[in-house]
């Protein structure tokens, strides 16, 4: 990919401004921007909530996607931003997953896979493409607590977010909501009461604007 001050030609114009963007938008180049570097991650998926009856931890939501890349935007004017939300959670079902961040057709960060019902797998990480830049899948989302164990179902984080923690199946608490950007909710605690997971942590787009 290059380093930064390669892309912008040695003495090139430094930083300008920013644009930040939490739900989906327009961006909108100001005057006199030509590149940018973009980063962006999808939303991270809800943990699964645990069934009533079971003495079990379930599994965790995996982290969204990240991508980061340089642009030459001289001749282009706006670009449309998708911004994924992060997955949710009910008691007994699995988590649903995150959805998926765009910057346009430059580059996608998908959403993670909602946790696993139970104590049956983990959840993928959401894959990223982003051509010529950098792409990094997210985390895992962690499998449940089967019934030898008493921990399980942490949630899978992003480059920019931290999971939910390691839940213990003899409490009866929901899941913890994943924090930061593109991260996984926890599995729920169910010592026999059923509880929802965390909820997924909803993704980003950052632009840095470069003269």
């Amino acid at each position: 990919m290059g380093n930064l001050s390669d892309f912008l030609g040695g003495g090139g114009g430094g930083l300008t401004s920013v644009q930040v963007f939490t739900s989906s938008g327009t961006w909108t180049k100001p005057d006199g921007i030509t590149k940018v570097r973009i980063r962006g991650v999808g939303g991270g998926g809800g943990g699964a909530g645990s069934r009533t009856g079971y003495s079990e931890v379930a599994g965790g939501g995996a982290g969204g996607g990240y991508f980061e890349k340089l642009l030459d935007v001289s001749a282009v004017s706006s670009v449309s931003v998708t911004v994924g939300a992060g997955g949710t959670s009910s008691s007994g079902s699995a988590g649903s997953a995150g959805g998926n961040t765009l910057f346009g057709a430059y580059a996608t960060g998908n959403g993670g896979s909602g946790g696993k019902l139970g104590y049956s797998d983990y959840s993928v990480g959401g894959s990223a493409v982003s051509s010529g830049g950098v792409a990094i899948s997210g985390q895992y989302g962690g499998i449940g607590s089967n019934p030898a164990n008493t921990n399980g179902g942490t949630g899978g984080s992003s480059p920019l977010g931290m999971g939910g923690p390691l839940g213990n199946k003899s409490l009866s608490k929901d899941g913890v909501n994943g924090t930061g950007y593109g991260a996984g909710g926890s599995g729920g605690y169910g010592g026999g009461g059923g509880q929802r997971g965390g909820y997924g942590s909803g993704g980003i787009v950052i632009v840095e604007e470069y003269a």
